[in-house]
C-alpha cells in the first residue's frame, strides 16, 4: 500500500465493496524460495469475513496448502500513466494514478465435500450479475465432465482478518490540476480503465 495517508483514506466498507464487485485477485503466499503467487476469482461471504475460492490441484499454493496459509488477496482496479504536463503546472512530475485493495488473512484448505457449494457461491455470484440472462448453474454439464473437472480442483476459504485500500487519486494536488489531469486521463491509452480512473478523480471530495 502506497505510504502516503491521504491516498487511504477510504472506509473498510468501501474497500470491502470495491473487492466484492472485481471479485477477481493475485492470491499471495510464502514460499520455500520465493512467494507463491495465483490469479484467483473469489466470492465475499455476505459480511465479508472470507472469501471462496479454488485452485486447481497442480497449482503450486494448492499443493503447499496442507494447512493454514498466511497470505493476501491483492485486488487491482483501474489505473493509468499522469503526464505533468495534463496538472497545468510546471511544478508537477509524472506519476501512476490506480486503486488497489489488499484483504489479508488466511488461507485454509476445504474438505473435498465442500467442493460444490464453494462452486456455486462462486457462480451464483459472477452469473447475478448478468441478469436478466438465466443463470449458469452446475447442473447444466454433463454429470461426466462435470465430475472429471472437479476432481481437478481444491477448495478453499480466506478468512480476511486485515483490509488495506489505496486510493490513489491526485488528492494531493490543488483541484483545478487534479480536474485538469482527469479530463486528459478519461481518452488515455496507456492504463487500465483509464476513463473510470478519470470519474474516480473528479469523484474526490464529493463524499462518493
Amino acid at each position: 500500500m502506497h505510504p502516503n495517508p491521504v491516498f487511504r483514506q477510504e472506509s473498510a466498507v468501501r474497500n470491502l465493496g470495491f473487492a466484492r464487485e472485481r471479485g477477481f485477485g493475485t492470491l499471495s503466499v510464502n514460499g520455500d524460495r520465493a512467494p507463491l503467487i495465483a490469479h484467483v476469482p473469489f466470492a465475499l461471504s455476505g459480511d465479508a469475513g472470507f472469501a471462496d475460492l479454488h485452485l486447481v490441484r497442480s497449482n503450486p499454493i494448492a499443493r503447499a496448502a496442507t494447512g493454514p496459509l498466511p497470505g493476501v488477496i491483492a485486488v487491482s482496479g483501474p489505473d493509468g500513466y499522469v503526464s505533468p504536463d495534463w496538472y497545468g503546472d510546471p511544478g508537477q512530475v509524472p506519476t501512476w494514478n490506480y486503486v488497489a485493495v489488499h484483504l489479508r488473512g488466511t488461507l485454509h484448505p476445504l474438505p473435498e465435500d465442500d467442493l460444490r457449494a464453494s462452486l456455486e457461491t462462486l457462480t451464483e455470484a459472477f452469473e447475478d450479475r448478468l441478469l436478466p440472462k438465466p443463470p449458469w448453474t452446475l447442473g447444466k454439464t454433463p454429470a461426466d465432465v462435470q465430475a472429471r473437472l472437479m476432481r481437478m480442483i481444491r477448495p478453499f476459504r480466506f478468512d480476511i482478518a486485515e483490509v488495506d485500500g489505496t486510493w490513489k487519486l491526485a488528492q494531493n494536488k490543488p483541484p483545478e490540476a487534479r480536474i485538469a489531469a482527469a479530463a486528459h486521463l478519461k481518452g488515455a491509452e496507456i492504463g487500465q480503465e483509464t476513463a473510470l480512473l478519470s470519474a474516480l478523480m473528479l469523484g474526490v471530495g464529493d463524499g462518493e
